[in-house]
């Protein structure tokens, strides 16, 4: 076999690997479950995480669907926000916010939004996992 043929080989085999991986991956992450919604002219997003606590829950659920407790989060309505938790800091403890639990808004896009929060929950947090995003806003289509 020629060393071209061997080379289009390995190819072939470490694509079949990455895909096998990929799928073991989809597997082993489902998705998480969102609820959807509209309020004050905003689409919100709320990321049924599992390790959120009934309170923490009931905590984000006021803020998507409340348009007072959602201004707070968003000032302008044409721009973008997020809210990010470390999964093992949690969000809410004692009845207050968690340090790490970092909400940004008034951002350009959702990209921009997220990778804002992530980034400076991931800064604060205690907890070894990365934070991800349990809420985001975006202007009503």
């Amino acid at each position: 076999m020629g060393s071209t043929a061997m080379t289009k080989a390995g190819i072939l085999a470490g694509g079949l690997v990455f895909a096998g991986m990929m799928a073991q991956a989809q597997v082993q992450a489902p998705s998480v479950p969102v609820e959807a919604g509209v309020s004050a002219g905003s689409a919100v997003n709320l990321y049924l995480h599992p390790f959120l606590t009934p309170e923490e829950l009931t905590t984000l659920r006021l803020v998507a669907t409340n348009d007072q407790a959602l201004s707070l989060f968003v000032t302008s309505r044409a721009g973008h926000a997020a809210l990010a938790v470390s999964p093992q800091d949690g969000f809410v403890r004692n009845g207050s916010p968690v340090p790490s639990a970092v909400a940004l808004g008034d951002l350009p896009d959702a990209a921009a939004a997220r990778a804002a929060a992530l980034a400076a929950c991931d800064q604060a947090r205690v907890g070894q996992e990365p934070c991800v995003v349990v809420l985001d806003v975006a202007p009503a289509p």
